[in-house]
């Protein structure tokens, strides 16, 4: 069942207050006996975990600060991270569609307010009665005119409320979108340091590579090497060579998503050379599950959809129901300015009517299922977004722990890498191997510490995750 709206239109003078008295008196029980034909909103009961499976031992909860980035202790970072809350266009663009929706807000507010109006006509005329010469005369007729709607059956109530919840939506996603960009900025910065930290491995070996082929070569001239040992080597360095165009390549196209990020052309790009060992590691430790759903904007933002589709059913109700409207209207006429204002001159109307739906063809009906159906939808998607939030925390949680564990074995493994390389050149020197056990451990040693460098990576990108998925310190704004 829907409802639709009273119309209340007054068209008085300014000196007709007693006129728009009179409309008011008329309406003022009809406003008393306003309708709520609802459904009202109730949010959704989604259980929620009791406690994290991936949880560390220390249960101690450090949620994120609105500033957690500068955990990192990164002052290029935050640089960076000012410059894209500064220029970045997806922020931008959230930003406006917030005025958008504050705008399609006070419009769909306006019809619960009067309206005001004024005008000024005059009307050239010439008449002939009979035989007689024709009459000639100018008729003036000024007004102001107020009109109001009269919300009976709260229709226009309800699109007010759904377009405040749009503006609500917009304003989390807002949130979600700056969220969004902030740890993509962070992301992208921690893949240009992994790269660089990688060519610097890959040089650092080119340089080891070029200083064992030297040798190698002075051997062979002195008769103690052979050709064979020459040529591994060669094979070896020529391998390292070709790591190298990737790498650049890779870390030119980072730069520049790193500029459209903060919102600078990628000629005007311009990363200092930091390393990924260099970073802090802010302690970071979700709290209770329930308290999470207060802290993503996306799940503020899926709740407030669901409050404006229930705004909508109260509407598309609303829309079944007769429309009453009192119309007055009062002001001056006269043929001469001079006696334009005499009370004589006076003129008013009132009149009432009402306007029933009978044949819509369906359409009102429609709408109404309409809007239940959209009701369920976006339920359905609220109740996956919330799962989702858990979901994601738990999928950080777990990567946080395993890439932990990770980049401690690797660790090991580098080091290990790095003693038997020093051995195997000092038995090489001594004679007691040959090339290929040294081409083996040095291959094997920049195998270690590239794998270290994108492990390394692993863990911050999970460590960042986490501030993602527990919402980066925002919380839901308190009502009231």
């Amino acid at each position: 069942m829907t409802v639709g709206t009273s119309v209340v239109r007054f068209r008085i003078m300014h000196r007709h207050v007693r006129g728009l008295r009179r409309c008011i008196v008329i309406a003022a029980p009809l406003l008393l006996c306003a309708c709520d034909l609802g459904p009202q909103y109730s949010k959704p009961a989604i259980p929620t975990p009791a406690a994290w499976q991936n949880s560390p031992a220390d249960t101690t909860a450090a949620w994120p600060s609105t500033d957690w980035w500068q955990g990192f202790e990164s002052p290029q970072l935050n640089a960076l991270i000012a410059q894209a809350q500064h220029a970045n266009d997806d922020i931008a663009a959230a930003i406006a569609r917030v005025r958008e929706a504050d705008a399609q807000a006070r419009i769909a507010g306006a019809p619960l307010l009067p309206t005001l109006a004024g005008s000024a006509n005059a009307q050239r005329q010439r008449t002939r009665t009979g035989g007689k010469p024709p009459n000639a005369y100018t008729e003036y007729t000024p007004e102001i005119s107020a009109s109001y709607e009269l919300d009976f059956w709260g229709k226009n109530r309800a699109a007010l409320n759904a377009a405040k919840a749009v503006a609500a939506t917009s304003r989390y996603d807002r949130e979600t979108v700056k969220l969004t960009v902030l740890t993509s900025v962070t992301n992208t910065y921690f893949q240009v340091l992994e790269l660089r930290d990688r060519l610097h491995i890959a040089q650092n070996n080119l340089g080891s590579a070029k200083t064992i082929l030297k040798d190698l070569k002075l051997e062979q001239s002195a008769g103690t090497g052979t050709a064979l040992d020459v040529a591994q080597q060669e094979t070896t360095l020529a391998t390292l060579y070709a790591t190298v165009p990737p790498l650049k390549q890779q870390l030119r196209q980072t730069m520049n998503a790193l500029a459209i990020l903060i919102g600078k052309t990628p000629e005007g790009m311009h990363i200092a050379d930091d390393t990924l060992a260099d970073l802090s590691q802010p302690a970071v430790r979700p709290g209770l599950p329930s308290g999470l759903l207060t802290r993503r904007p996306d799940v503020a933002a899926a709740e407030a959809q669901l409050v404006a589709a229930n705004a909508n059913i109260a509407e598309a109700r609303a829309a079944f129901f007769p429309n009453i409207a009192l119309t007055a209207s009062g002001g001056f006429e006269s043929q001469t300015l001079s006696s334009l204002f005499n009370p004589a001159n006076e003129i008013f109307a009132l009149a009432a009517g009402l306007t029933q739906p009978i044949f819509e063809a369906g359409a009102l009906r429609g709408q109404s299922e309409y809007a239940k159906a959209r009701y369920a939808e976006l339920l359905a998607s609220y109740h996956k977004t919330v799962i989702s939030a858990f979901a994601d925390v738990e999928d950080v949680l777990i990567a946080l722990q395993q890439t932990r564990e990770q980049a401690r074995r690797q660790q090991q493994a580098v080091t290990a890498a790095r003693q038997a390389y020093r051995f195997a050149q000092a038995q090489m020197r001594a004679g007691t191997i040959d090339v290929l056990t040294l081409l083996n451990t040095e291959s094997a040693l920049f195998t270690a510490q590239d794998t270290m460098a994108q492990v390394r990576l692993s863990h911050l990108q999970a460590l960042i995750g986490l501030f993602n998925a527990l919402g980066g310190g925002w919380t839901l704004p308190q009502e009231g």
